[in-house]
């Protein structure tokens, strides 16, 4: 008898307050800068996330968010797709030797499939790929690019007049 009651009775598990180290934590996304003129002078019809071929200095520079994305574009160099025109400010600490040019091309870091679909709207249908906005996932520093259309006169008429009308509706609403 006592050898069976040993056997057969369990025991509850302890349950522990520390957190599991198997589970991961998403990835914290901080915006550093964003291109709000590009959503002004184009209709953006698809994003596409990107990883972006940087030195040292700039990622320190783009870390303190010494960035300026208005006046970028990307454009192709046999299969890969290069930033190009977007201003990173040198790294203050760092000597000139060991700086950057702040104009410098940047290689995005894409898969083959995206880079030949990018190619091909580009070509056929004339639309551009302009960056959206940088920022940081986990450790590292993403691009969203943009393929978009560039907007006549017209449209951005018409985008303001519905942007006032929105406004006026949420004013309205909150009275």
């Amino acid at each position: 008898m006592f050898f069976e009651e040993r056997f057969f009775t369990t025991t509850m598990a302890k349950v522990s307050n520390k957190p599991n180290k198997r589970i991961k934590t998403e990835a914290v996304l901080k915006r550093i800068a964003e291109n709000r003129y590009a959503k002004f002078q184009y209709e953006i019809l698809e994003t596409i996330e990107a990883g972006i071929e940087l030195l040292g200095t700039e990622v320190k520079s783009i870390r303190n968010g010494n960035v300026n994305l208005r006046d970028g574009y990307c454009s192709f160099r046999d299969s890969e797709i290069l930033l190009l025109n977007v201003h990173i400010s040198p790294h203050k600490n760092a000597g000139s030797f060991f700086n950057h040019d702040p104009l410098r091309n940047k290689k995005l870091l894409l898969h083959k499939k995206e880079i030949i679909k990018l190619k091909s709207n580009t070509e056929k249908k004339g639309l551009t790929i302009i960056p959206l906005s940088i920022y940081l996932k986990g450790s590292w520093i993403k691009l969203t690019i943009g393929i978009g259309k560039g907007k006549k006169l017209h449209d951005k008429r018409q985008a303001e007049k519905q942007k006032d009308i929105k406004r006026e509706i949420k004013t309205a609403l909150k009275r």
